[in-house]
């Protein structure tokens, strides 16, 4: 094991101690959470997947070992204890083995934290994470469990802030210190402070030109401020530093198609995404998954002949209809299921979100889904009906509340593309106003 992951020694002087006598345990948390923060797979290591698997062995009884290992399974968002019974086992059983070992309060609260997002209660686990900060301001697993989940929750302002309370409590020679300048440099994107923004990704980008979210909050505020071919250009320069981080390259990929897509480059985005986010997207991770979907659809909303690409998607994304993990997942499926032409499980996604929102009333997602998601959705599929008067009256009411179903303004901008296509297709000429979003 690499001498410069933190031992148990290490962590105690960090303030944050770790309940287990395995000083390998403790190595591989680092190392896992490491490569988690810098979203990149550690070759050394065999990768992020790897490094989990081999923390978990280390110490069966590594109560925040698996805290790390199960919160990562949950951000990705490709199974949840409603629709994976081994997952609902091993949460269960990270319960039951926290109360029979003897944790620090820190410890308790990130498995209460886990425990919430495990049942659909996101808000309350970003809370718990916020109360581990008061605390424990350089906890760097709480503060980015946080950060991924505002962004899930479409809480712009909280991934904003909730990097800011805690960057003036952190020593610049900390272990990770320079992946919060990414991180505060997305949430500012978000909130509209662009220059703020730039000045962030670029003081992270100096201290590690490989740091892939920095390198992703400097494309956002290129999409959002006009500047394509700036962001072209910038992406081309960059491209051996952040196409190397696997966990985000494809979706830094997607950034750089489109850019192309804005400039009518249509070609050229097809192109990547055949020979890079076509590729990826294979892997199954949803965020993947997504980036694929969005490009498909913003291609077929310009009328642009996207060939058989839509079935590799669906072959990609058929497990995960009615999945209803995140609301913004099942817009990109539904998209998924009209585009490769399988209505049917479009209408899954549709009735198991009903079902969601009937049933499972306390889930986070389920307000989403009532509030925006599900009228979405069927907006969706009233478009690729042709029912574009539908479409608008669908979309129209709920167009400022979008942010809610999560993601970034330039990820949801395609629902706005949707609204403007479906207004000027409609039969119902009076609706061509609203597509002045």
């Amino acid at each position: 094991m690499n001498s410069c992951w933190r031992d148990s020694k290490a962590w105690i002087e960090e303030g944050l101690p770790l309940s287990t006598g395995n000083n390998e345990a403790c190595k591989l948390y680092d190392a896992s959470l490491s490569q988690y923060v810098g979203w990149y797979d550690d070759p050394a290591l065999g990768g992020l997947e790897s490094s989990c698997k081999k923390l978990l062995a280390s110490d069966p009884d590594f109560v925040m070992g698996k805290v790390l290992v199960y919160g990562l399974d949950l951000l990705g968002t490709g199974k949840s204890i409603r629709t994976d019974a081994k997952f609902k086992e091993d949460i269960e059983d990270l319960i039951a083995l926290s109360e029979q070992t003897t944790l620090t309060n820190r410890e308790k609260l990130h498995v209460e934290a886990i425990n919430f997002w495990a049942n659909g209660l996101m808000k309350k686990a970003t809370n718990t994470w916020e109360s581990i900060l008061i605390d424990h301001p350089r906890d760097a697993l709480a503060l980015k469990m946080a950060h991924d989940t505002y962004f899930y929750l479409g809480q712009a302002v909280q991934i904003r802030d909730s990097v800011a309370r805690v960057f003036p409590l952190w020593k610049k020679t900390s272990p990770l210190y320079g992946y919060l300048h990414g991180m505060y440099a997305f949430g500012l994107e978000e909130t509209n402070f662009y220059e703020e923004a730039i000045k962030h990704a670029r003081l992270g980008l100096e201290i590690n030109r490989k740091d892939a979210w920095a390198t992703h909050a400097y494309a956002h505020v290129m999409e959002m401020t006009g500047q394509q071919s700036k962001g072209i250009q910038f992406m081309m320069d960059t491209e051996s530093d952040w196409n190397t981080c696997g966990m985000l390259a494809c979706h830094n990929y997607w950034h750089l198609a489109l850019y192309n897509f804005d400039l009518g480059n249509y070609e050229t985005v097809l192109d990547i995404f055949d020979n890079e986010v076509g590729r990826r997207f294979k892997s199954g991770t949803l965020l993947d998954l997504v980036d694929a979907s969005s490009l498909l659809y913003r291609l077929q909303l310009e009328n642009v002949d996207v060939g058989d690409r839509w079935e590799q998607v669906y072959e990609i994304g058929k497990r995960h209809f009615g999945d209803n993990i995140l609301v913004f997942n099942d817009a990109h499926l539904v998209m998924t299921a009209v585009g490769s032409n399988h209505h049917c499980d479009a209408e899954t996604v549709l009735s198991s979100m009903k079902q969601l929102m009937n049933s499972f009333t306390h889930y986070c997602q389920s307000a989403v889904a009532t509030k925006v998601g599900y009228n979405l959705c069927k907006a969706i599929v009233a478009f690729d009906s042709g029912k574009y008067e539908e479409a608008v009256d669908l979309i129209y009411p709920i167009r400022y509340m979008l942010e809610e179903i999560g993601g970034s303004h330039a990820q949801r901008d395609v629902f706005n593309l949707l609204l403007i296509n479906a207004a000027m297709r409609s039969p119902n000429k009076t609706q061509i106003g609203r597509a002045h979003v």
